[in-house]
């Protein structure tokens, strides 16, 4: 039986909806939810990595570490990352476990937790953009400021927030394990929240960054370097869409790289929403990747027999 291998990246909130507190018991139904959801890859013919975002959690679990600083000094970036992949992977290992076993299939489920290379002098770290954690007064981010040495921004309807980098990842460290692992037959929960950040230091060795990655833009290059036969990105909606929530709308099914990347040019897709997916779409399919579907988990089914989301190919129009 020829085998293919699909990487599906969840959103972090497949976990955790914006309604919900973010208690374990609301985290483990979350998760039977989405791994039932996702039983239409559950067959033998199919190989399966999961990754999956991490930005409700993530900071979730910083804000602990604030509340306790006065007890338990605060965990880096990194560690609370590491922390939230580690957790994720638990609710996420558990709940697939339970659905493969109510299908009798033998097979096991791994979390990895992930370290993603980046660049030392990648732009990103002179920029910090991507807003993590609590909000604060300003009096609070001044003082943050000069304790810790961090870049707050103000959202003025809110308050200060921490900003960090967001730097491009290189390659995961962990990809040739999870290709392994994952041809042995076990399904690989991975790059959790884009993977740990970490640079490699003149000596070859690695050192963790404060920072955060993209997770799409992290599955799309753990996709293309174990050659998967498809990238799954499942977002909030079933297609990508043009002019999107306009009377002008008009949904994507198939669509070419060299389409996508006009689309993309002319400003089609938002910032902090479905752009970011379509950069890794583009990425993955310019990096010897074969094909992209972007589509919400309910869709998935069709979307595997081709009735339904929004279908990328590699190739580029003449």
């Amino acid at each position: 039986m020829e085998h293919e291998l699909f990487v599906v990246a969840l959103g972090g909130n497949a976990l955790l909806a914006p309604s919900q507190k973010g208690s374990t018991e609301e985290q483990m139904r979350n998760a039977e939810r989405t791994c039932e959801q996702l039983s239409s890859l559950l067959k033998p013919e199919f190989h399966l990595v999961i990754t999956h975002g991490n930005g409700p959690q993530v900071g979730n679990i910083t804000l602990q570490q604030e509340l306790a600083c006065a007890e338990v000094p605060p965990l880096s970036l990194d560690a609370c990352v590491a922390m939230s992949e580690g957790s994720m992977g638990h609710f996420l290992q558990m709940a697939m476990l339970n659905a493969l076993r109510r299908r009798r299939y033998r097979r096991y489920v791994v979390t990895c937790i992930t370290q993603v290379v980046v660049r030392p002098d990648d732009p990103a770290f002179k920029r910090p953009t991507k807003p993590v954690g609590q909000f604060y007064t300003q009096e609070q981010a001044k003082t943050l400021m000069a304790q810790r040495a961090w870049t707050m921004r103000e959202d003025a309807k809110r308050g200060w927030r921490r900003v960090v980098p967001s730097p491009k990842p290189l390659k995961v460290i962990q990809r040739h394990m999870i290709k392994t692992q994952v041809l042995f037959g076990d399904i690989v929960i991975c790059v959790g929240g884009g993977g740990v950040p970490v640079v490699q230091l003149p000596d070859k060795t690695y050192k963790a960054v404060e920072a955060v990655i993209d997770k799409d833009l992290a599955s799309a290059n753990l996709a293309s370097s174990i050659r998967a036969d498809c990238l799954i990105i499942l977002t909030a909606v079933p297609n990508v869409c043009l002019n999107y929530k306009t009377p002008q709308e008009k949904t994507l099914a198939q669509v070419t790289t060299g389409e996508l990347r006009r689309h993309l040019d002319e400003g089609h897709f938002a910032e902090g929403s479905m752009r970011p997916k379509i950069e890794a779409a583009l990425y993955h399919l310019a990096n010897e990747g074969r094909r992209v579907i972007i589509t919400d988990i309910e869709s998935l089914p069709k979307a595997l027999q081709g009735k339904a989301g929004t279908h990328i190919a590699r190739y580029q129009e003449p």
